[in-house]
């Protein structure tokens, strides 16, 4: 029998703060505060989404985002929503959490950005004292904003830069692709470089093989959120390959949102076979109702055996931002994993 993908040490590197949430505290924040919640969320949860690839599919993604957004109120709520993701990773085998949080979001009931991203942090420090699961943040701009507000996340997140918990290690981009022009958020990703922060824009899931090529040529990342649809252009995917870019896969979020129609199409092994480093994520649990090891699963469905998986895990070690001591101890355990699922075969 195949060992759990529970047990399998891995890195978890694309994971929303608001959509992180348990779905059971978004129902109680919503009691507390007052908020009535979408019945998607309550007893018909988890949703159907429409396909996103049109406005009116990610028009309702939005909404139930934003409708579970508005329940976190404060910073104890905030505190709560990164102590469980923390708590929820490690249940799954997650050495290295990095949490990716857009603070203008929760700005006005702690007082502005700075205070938004200090409570995150601190808290990210506070569980990752346990030992467990170690947590770091990410910044991310959006591109539904202007991108002068992105330079100023930017250098936000550079004063809090680090490779340890409770730190910023990197700078992202997200929401809608189709939203924005990417080359006018360069310069904030200039702003993140100079500072040492690991690069993580989103591309390629909405949107086509041009979206991920405008993103490598103009934000140079580290990894892609998503990145899936490279594939529909082997030039681009050659490009992805050369640049040495991890992609952050998430195949339930793919499915979920309509960008492809069964997880059989996801092209995970596409990906790897390209020579693309891969870390696998869950995105947004609380919409999706999938969590991490839900992703390695759907891999192993994929064709993937222990030993693939165990390489994705590496990959996905290696592309975070971890400290060399929590990276060396999980990839040996990584290898423990797999010697212990060849003894069961």
């Amino acid at each position: 029998m195949p060992r759990s993908v529970t047990d399998l040490p891995k890195a978890h590197l694309h994971l929303h703060f608001t959509g992180s949430m348990r779905v059971e505290t978004v129902r109680d924040l919503a009691r507390q505060h007052g908020i009535s919640l979408p019945d998607a969320l309550t007893t018909n949860w988890p949703p159907q989404l429409a396909r996103a690839t049109d406005e009116r599919g990610w028009f309702r993604f939005q909404r139930l985002y934003d409708a579970a957004r508005a329940c976190v109120r404060g910073e104890s709520d905030m505190r709560r929503i990164v102590r469980e993701a923390a708590h929820d990773d490690h249940s799954e085998g997650s050495r290295w959490l990095e949490l990716q949080v857009d603070p203008t979001s929760y700005a006005p009931f702690v007082g502005g950005i700075t205070p938004a991203l200090e409570i995150v942090l601190d808290e990210a420090r506070a569980v990752s004292q346990s030992g467990r699961t170690g947590v770091a943040v990410v910044v991310a701009a959006s591109r539904m904003r202007h991108p002068l507000e992105a330079r100023t996340l930017a250098r936000l997140a550079a004063r809090y830069v680090g490779d340890g918990p409770g730190q910023v290690v990197g700078f992202g981009l997200s929401n809608d692709e189709r939203r924005g022009d990417t080359a006018e958020f360069a310069p904030a990703f200039a702003i993140a470089r100079r500072a040492g922060l690991t690069l993580v824009p989103h591309g390629g899931e909405l949107l086509g093989s041009q979206a991920v090529m405008e993103t490598l040529e103009h934000l140079r990342p580290d990894r892609i959120g998503h990145g899936v649809r490279s594939v529909e252009d082997p030039r681009v995917l050659s490009a992805v390959a050369e640049s040495g870019a991890t992609l952050e896969v998430c195949p339930g979020s793919n499915v979920a949102l309509g960008v492809y129609a069964s997880p059989a199409e996801v092209p995970l092994r596409t990906i790897v076979e390209s020579g693309i480093p891969v870390a696998l994520g869950a995105d947004d649990p609380l919409l999706f109702g999938q969590r991490l090891s839900d992703q390695y699963e759907a891999a192993r469905r994929l064709g993937f055996d222990d030993h693939e998986l165990a390489d994705l895990a590496r990959q996905s070690l290696v592309a975070s931002r971890a400290p060399d001591q929590v990276r060396q101890a999980a990839l040996a355990d990584v290898d423990a994993w797999l010697e212990d699922a060849r003894a069961a075969g």
